[in-house]
């Protein structure tokens, strides 16, 4: 396993450790507001600086771009290495016992993805992935599916919860892809989502308006398992824009052309 693979791991269980304290006392989280539907814990900030210092640890000169911190000083200063960190996906489900979340990390060098880890405290399942190398869940090799038609197809979805302004369009994206697949999926936290599209577990995924945390680590995985990921052109620049459809390569192009009209 690659050596910052290692790092993220540690920071990732680091901050896993104090989910699973929080996830006992559920009540008693003091809980914010950030938008409508939105909310960020007292444990989504202790996790995340838990896992910022084992990265800093480890990488003192390594940029962090955070859910809840956002972007450290250095991040803008031309640095090749970038943290991309939401220590809590999922948070709506955490605070309501749903067990669906995860600690999601990515390492981005120079533009590209290269590290990338998402953990599941709940199950304990282990996804990581380093470019050219593979994706894994609890170190086996792990593959996207091989169904080929979207008639028979499980996708993972997400749709708008805090800026309902794009509520209409996806209603009618979640309508059209309802009537061509077998079956759509929305567990609430888009990196597990992709985490599963890696693992085979979903066909394929697609949301609009996420945030690069939301991305990063998911897309590695799915590429690194033989899938494709891009925008709703087909296009490969979705980190920072949000919008993503990620696939196994028959389903992804099926998908593509199905959500084609819905790109922005």
């Amino acid at each position: 396993m690659h050596p910052m693979i290692n790092t993220a791991v540690k920071a990732a269980r680091r901050a896993a450790a104090i989910i699973n304290r929080a996830s006992f006392d559920i009540d008693q989280i003091r809980v914010t507001h950030k938008n409508h539907n939105d909310f960020v814990t007292e444990v989504d900030q202790a996790a995340e600086r838990a896992i910022i210092d084992v990265l800093k640890q480890a990488y003192p000169d390594h940029a962090i771009l955070a859910e809840e911190s956002g972007a450290s000083a250095n991040l803008h200063d031309e640095n090749e290495n970038v943290w991309i960190i939401d220590p809590l996906d999922g948070t709506t489900n955490f605070i309501h016992g749903f067990p669906q979340y995860a600690v999601s990390i990515a390492l981005q060098h120079r533009g590209q993805i290269t590290q990338a880890v998402i953990y599941d405290p709940t199950r304990n399942e282990l996804f990581t992935a380093t470019k050219g190398a593979g994706a894994f869940l609890n170190d086996k090799r792990i593959r996207v599916a091989k169904r080929d038609k979207l008639s028979e197809a499980l996708i993972g979805t997400g749709f708008p919860y805090s800026d309902l302004s794009g509520l209409d369009e996806y209603l009618k994206m979640f309508k059209l892809m309802t009537e061509k697949t077998a079956g759509l999926r929305r567990p609430g936290a888009a990196a597990l989502d992709l985490a599963y599209v890696a693992a085979g577990r979903l066909d394929g995924f697609f949301e609009k308006k996420l945030k690069p945390w939301d991305i990063a680590a998911g897309s590695l995985l799915v590429s690194e398992a033989g899938g494709i990921v891009a925008n709703f052109h087909g296009e490969a620049e979705y980190l920072y824009k949000g919008d993503v459809i990620a696939g196994s390569p028959k389903i992804f192009s099926q998908m593509l052309n199905t959500l084609t009209g819905f790109a922005r």
